[in-house]
């Protein structure tokens, strides 16, 4: 139901499903209670190839168990669950507007942007910058492997922001006309490396190499306990299909290292990838 929303990410239907599940639990205790979350987390995760489901839910999970639940009223504590789970729901709901309001200041009049496939964080920061009256022209990547890239091209022609689809395979010859590169991510890793959309990686080694800045746009219930080194290190079931096979089957993701990043505008503020660390500390510890 709530995935079916183009506007709505895999992950936030996955919390909205979560909460539904509270409310509607029959439960007795607290612990019978969290076994069916954890159950729902586990079947949200496996039929889901978004990374950012597991990370989301495992952040909500820890925010609403967070609070001290020694109330001997088992009403009253799932009472308490059901607040914060709104609470937490309502964060993640203003997340990309506070994340527009930090990256539009690094968005002059008269930009010309490259990004990738299709990201809503991206979308609703080219909208804030249109509403200030900023004159930006982007190109959008076709993102072969699902041509969402027409999805974001239309998103923005319906924002009246000029757009044009390339090749995936042209983004090399493009990046010589762009003055700076704003994609989404699946995920923020502890690095300070992000996993996205195939392609994304080598986007950002052209960038380097031309010497463009390279900003990455993502929600912190984004952010994962993972630590790759090389596209190898990505987990099988996130980089492919449910239903492929590994003989015939193509990434759906690539990790980009830290070095290749500029900066990554968040709902806990712009960071530099060094300060991801720390950051991830704060949310899960």
């Amino acid at each position: 139901e709530y995935s079916s929303s183009k506007m709505v990410s895999p992950a936030v239907a996955a919390l909205q499903t979560l909460l539904d599940l509270i409310k509607k639990s029959n439960a007795g205790t607290l612990i019978g209670l969290r076994e069916e979350i954890t159950r729902a987390i586990d079947i949200l995760t496996k039929f889901s190839t978004s990374i950012s489901v597991a990370s989301g839910c495992e952040l909500f999970l820890r925010f609403i168990t967070l609070t001290s639940l020694d109330n001997p009223d088992f009403a009253e504590c799932k009472k308490k669950l059901l607040e914060r789970g709104d609470i937490y729901l309502e964060r993640v709901g203003n997340s990309r507007q506070r994340i527009a309001k930090l990256g539009n200041p690094f968005i002059r009049d008269g930009t010309i942007i490259l990004t990738h496939s299709k990201s809503r964080v991206v979308l609703r920061l080219l909208q804030e910058a249109a509403d200030s009256r900023k004159r930006v022209k982007v190109f959008v990547t076709e993102s072969t492997i699902d041509r969402t890239g027409w999805e974001m091209h239309e998103s923005l022609k319906a924002l009246g922001i000029p757009s044009k689809v390339i090749l995936d395979s042209a983004v090399g010859y493009i990046m010589d006309k762009v003055d700076i590169i704003i994609v989404g991510a699946e995920g923020v890793v502890e690095s300070g490396g992000i996993v996205n959309k195939i392609g994304t990686y080598q986007m950002a080694v052209m960038a380097k190499t031309l010497n463009k800045a390279f900003y990455v746009v993502a929600e912190c219930f984004k952010f994962q306990r993972m630590y790759p080194l090389t596209q190898g290190d990505l987990p099988n079931c996130e980089k492919y299909e449910v239903t492929d096979t590994l003989e015939n089957s193509h990434p759906l993701i690539d990790y980009t290292p830290p070095q290749y990043i500029s900066l990554l505008f968040t709902d806990l503020g712009v960071l530099t990838p060094s300060a991801v660390s720390d950051e991830l500390i704060k949310l899960y510890c």
